[in-house]
C-alpha cells in the first residue's frame, strides 16, 4: 500500500485506485502480474479469510463424513487406460501445478490455481490407481505448514512495517523468478494449503462413495 493511499481518512473514497494498482503495482510489490499484487499484497488479509473459509469447509465435510462413515466395500480395479494414465500423467500434473503456483507473480495463476491443479492429480490417482491413498498425516502437516507460513509472514510484516503482509523482503528484478519479495512465498504457502485441503475433501468423498 502506498503512503498516499494510506493517508486518506478511513471511510473516504480512494480515487483512481485501479489506475494506481496498474501504474504503481510493479514498483510497490515487485509482481508483474497485477492480479497477484492485488490478491496477495493490497488485499492479502481478504485472501487469508478466503483460505480460512476453505479450511472450515474441508474440516466440516471431513467431520460429517466421519460421523456417517459406512463399512468400506471392495475396490474394483480400474481399466488399463485409467491405470496407465494415472502412472504417466500424475507426476506431470504435479509438475505443472507446482509451476503455476511458483510463477504466480509472473504469469496468470498462483497458489489457488496451482493447488487446485495438484489436487486434480489426486483425482486421477483415485480414478486410475484405486488402491492408493494419500497419507493423512503428511497431508495435515503440509496443510498446517502452509497456513502457519501465511500467518507468520503476515505478522512479520505487521511487526516490521505496521500492517499485515507488508512486503518486507527485497523485491528483486521485475520479470525474474526471484522477485516480488514475500509474494512467491505466500503463494507457495497457499498452494500447499489449498492443494492439501482439496485433496482431503476428494479423499473423504471417495471413501464415502465406496
Amino acid at each position: 500500500m502506498s503512503l498516499s493511499l494510506a493517508k486518506i481518512p478511513f471511510g473516504q473514497p480512494k480515487p483512481k485506485i485501479a489506475r494506481h494498482y496498474i501504474d504503481r503495482g510493479i514498483e510497490e510489490t515487485g509482481a508483474v502480474n497485477v492480479v497477484t499484487s492485488v490478491v496477495v499484497s493490497y488485499r492479502g488479509f481478504d485472501t487469508l479469510g478466503e483460505v480460512t473459509v476453505l479450511f472450515v469447509a474441508a474440516t466440516g465435510l471431513g467431520a460429517v463424513l466421519r460421523i456417517a462413515k459406512t463399512k468400506a466395500a471392495a475396490i474394483e480395479p480400474a481399466s488399463f487406460v485409467l491405470r496407465t494414465g494415472c502412472r504417466v500423467l500424475f507426476p506431470l500434473i504435479l509438475v505443472f501445478g507446482s509451476y503455476v503456483l511458483i510463477h504466480g507473480h509472473l504469469t496468470p495463476g498462483g497458489g489457488f490455481q496451482g493447488g487446485a491443479i495438484v489436487a486434480s492429480a489426486f483425482v486421477l490417482i483415485y480414478l486410475g490407481c484405486r488402491e492408493k491413498r494419500i497419507n493423512d498425516k503428511t497431508s495435515t502437516v503440509l496443510e498446517s505448514l502452509g497456513g502457519v507460513t501465511f500467518v507468520v509472514v503476515g505478522l512479520i510484516g505487521l511487526a516490521v512495517g505496521g500492517y499485515f503482509l507488508l512486503n518486507f523482503m527485497p523485491k528483486g528484478q521485475p520479470y525474474s523468478l526471484l522477485s516480488a519479495g514475500v509474494i512467491p512465498v505466500i503463494y507457495i504457502a497457499i498452494g500447499f494449503k489449498v492443494g492439501s485441503e482439496l485433496t482431503g475433501i476428494i479423499d473423504n468423498l471417495i471413501e464415502e462413495s465406496k
